[in-house]
């Protein structure tokens, strides 16, 4: 297994911004390497991640409504929503937090996962 995965993963998992059944999906896939599971979580794995990353429009969306401001506060709703137009200035297409980083490596690197 490429190790740079195995790291993401890890990472993945680690950021807090990471949602319950992605971390789940991580951790199950971590414990099944070089398992006879290790194919069908490695699906469940990149079907997970393909639904959860966000794109950088979602995100400053977000940021910017009522929800975002209740969940983070005014002004830390307002940082991030100005980190996301950082990004989307910068040329990115998706959210650049952990998990949704994670998440993105994850599926540009899918068809190492099978190897």
């Amino acid at each position: 297994m490429n190790e740079s995965i195995v790291k993401a993963v890890k990472e993945m998992i680690e950021a807090p911004s990471c949602c319950p059944e992605l971390e789940t999906a991580g951790e199950i896939w971590l414990e099944s390497l070089g398992t006879d599971a290790q194919e069908a979580a490695t699906k469940a794995l990149i079907a997970e991640a393909k639904m959860d990353i966000c794109t950088i429009d979602s995100v400053y969306n977000f940021f910017v409504s009522d929800e975002g401001k209740k969940v983070f506060g005014e002004q830390k709703a307002k940082e991030l929503a100005e980190h996301a137009k950082e990004v989307k200035t910068a040329g990115g297409k998706y959210c650049d937090c952990g998990a949704c980083a994670g998440a993105k490596f994850i599926t540009e690197h899918e068809s190492e996962m099978y190897n």
